[in-house]
């Protein structure tokens, strides 16, 4: 379907368990011409030499985030130089947030922060395939810091109880407040 969006992008983004990958999957099904783009695809594309990220980051882990971070951001621009709506997912948390927001072209830019309570993160962890929290993460922990750290950037929404079809429209109708300065 053509909507009012096409052609500009979304930044999705939250702590481990916060819905982002569904819920930017169902966003992206919007577009005519929707890409979406899992930042941490890159990460996994590491074979050997792939530093576990936790929360304390040593040098060569931190690194390989900048890496996934300017690669996820590369990639969202050509696609969207292309005439895609890109709808890009990840974990940007503290500083990272607006150094992708700044090595995005995208135009019109959404960002998107997915904001869970704590004991909805713990029970979408317990519920899902994936372990997230591990290598010294807990739910409530990552939430606490990734609040606190994250500088607040476009839209801060609490999901906690909407369906995933009514959090989609909820954000497509605040837009206004997602949208990146």
């Amino acid at each position: 379907m053509t909507d009012p969006f096409d052609s500009g992008g979304f930044l999705i983004t939250g702590v481990m368990a916060s819905g982002k990958s569904t819920i930017a999957d169902l966003l992206v099904r919007r577009f005519d011409h929707g890409v979406h783009l899992r930042g941490d695809a890159f990460r996994r594309m590491i074979v050997t030499g792939r530093d576990p990220i936790g929360p304390s980051l040593g040098h060569e882990a931190q690194r390989q985030l900048d890496l996934r971070k300017r690669l996820a951001a590369m990639v969202a621009n050509e696609y969207w130089r292309d005439g895609f709506t890109v709808v890009l997912q990840d974990i940007f948390a503290g500083d990272a947030l607006p150094e992708v927001i700044d090595l995005l072209e995208i135009s019109p830019l959404f960002v998107v922060v997915l904001v869970p309570r704590p004991d909805v993160v713990a029970r979408r962890e317990r519920d899902r395939p994936k372990t997230g929290y591990a290598n010294g993460w807990g739910v409530d922990e990552l939430v606490a810091m990734f609040e606190a750290a994250t500088p607040r950037r476009g839209l801060w929404f609490d999901s906690s109880d909407l369906s995933l079809a009514a959090t989609v429209e909820a954000i497509l109708s605040r837009c206004d407040v997602a949208r990146a300065q």
